[in-house]
């Protein structure tokens, strides 16, 4: 068994971050000649160009080595078509233990659900890891950073729907 955690994701969001890596990729020739004209304008210590192009570059590449990891790892699939329980891909309606209100969220890594108001919780989280595979109804304990423990019922699990 190993170590790298899968991350779900749509065609959709997998085609969405491949582009976005190719451009940055694409864009380093860019950002290295930015550098080398900062470079040239002298004394690199007050270059405040240079710095900056510097931090973007930095910037760029920690971006990309997050998406190449994000991609390498992608197990790409179709958001679920059933309702009733929860998968990664689904809307959860969740009640807490002693609460009445519920909460709504999206199962998903965060890079899918970049969808509006609607909140994104891992399946490697532990409240994601405790939901999934429930079913409608069913209540499911999880341990939260504190230590202590909550407990969850699923109400309602549909597919998303962007």
């Amino acid at each position: 068994m190993s170590d790298t955690q899968v991350t779900w994701l749509t065609q959709d969001a997998y085609a969405r971050l491949k582009g976005e890596l190719e451009e940055l990729v694409a864009n380093r020739p860019v950002i290295a000649a930015k550098i080398n004209e900062a470079r040239e304008e002298g004394d690199l210590k007050e270059n405040g160009g240079y710095h900056a192009a510097r931090e973007e570059q930095g910037q760029l590449e920690s971006r990309i080595r997050q998406l190449q990891e994000l991609l390498r790892t992608a197990q790409v699939g179709d958001v679920p078509t059933e309702s009733g329980v929860a998968k990664p891909g689904s809307v959860l309606t969740v009640r807490y233990d002693g609460e009445d209100d519920t909460e709504q969220f999206l199962l998903a890594n965060r890079e899918e659900g970049a969808h509006g108001d609607l909140e994104v919780y891992s399946p490697t989280s532990p409240l994601g890891q405790a939901l999934l595979e429930a079913k409608e109804g069913e209540t499911r304990e999880y341990e939260l950073p504190n230590g202590g423990t909550m407990k969850v019922t699923l109400v309602k699990a549909e597919p998303f729907s962007g």
